[in-house]
């Protein structure tokens, strides 16, 4: 039997890099799996339906969140957000690590659902570099950006809530870091008592 899998939070306010940081580290590694959320957000360009998320209309997302679908949801922006709860569930009592990609409000939900898992918190190098990645974009009006910055200095006063935080100046040292943190959390004694109970019995 399988040690189950490892947990992981990954969170940062909008614009820190979050989604190019976990491409190449789920590139990296052949035991992640990225557990992909439904929001009410309209699509930005260069993202796929099913890929970065499930685009839903709000409609549907109430009915799911009626039906206990959701490990946890939250509304940023004026929209919603919300990780399935089976695929997820599946895939940790398989053995396969998995990562959320997940606000702040979510993560606190998630760590008192899993104590056992591993929170990351993705920070800028400044808020001026911040505001300058949201311009960059090219996506959002000045009220929507200002917004953000609103809502990102509030998320990283919350980044002390979390396990690790990296700092994502340079995204090769970043992902390197990301990276670094999964593998010696693998490697703790309390995720691999079944594989120790294992190898005991050959002896």
């Amino acid at each position: 039997m399988p040690d189950k899998g490892l947990l992981i939070i990954l969170s940062g306010p909008s614009g820190v890099g979050k989604d190019t940081v976990l491409d190449y580290v789920n590139s990296e590694n052949e035991n992640i799996n990225v557990s992909i959320s439904l929001t009410t957000r309209t699509m930005r360009d260069g993202e796929e339906n099913g890929l970065n998320y499930y685009f839903v209309t709000r409609e549907y997302f109430e009915r799911k969140l009626n039906e206990d679908a959701f490990l946890e949801f939250a509304e940023y922006g004026g929209n919603l957000y919300g990780t399935p709860k089976a695929p997820v569930d599946d895939m940790l009592n398989k053995g396969r690590n998995v990562i959320l990609k997940i606000e702040v409000q979510g993560a606190e939900k998630i760590r008192k659902l899993y104590p056992d898992c591993v929170s990351i918190f993705i920070l800028p190098p400044s808020l001026a570099v911040l505001e300058n990645r949201l311009r960059g974009r090219c996506s959002d009006d000045e009220e929507s950006i200002q917004q953000r910055l609103l809502i990102a200095k509030e998320e990283m006063k919350r980044s002390l809530e979390y396990d690790y935080v990296v700092i994502n100046d340079d995204l090769k040292k970043a992902v390197g870091d990301v990276v670094s943190i999964i593998a010696a959390e693998e490697f703790k004694t309390s995720r691999n008592k079944n594989k120790i109970r294992e190898v005991m019995n050959y002896e």
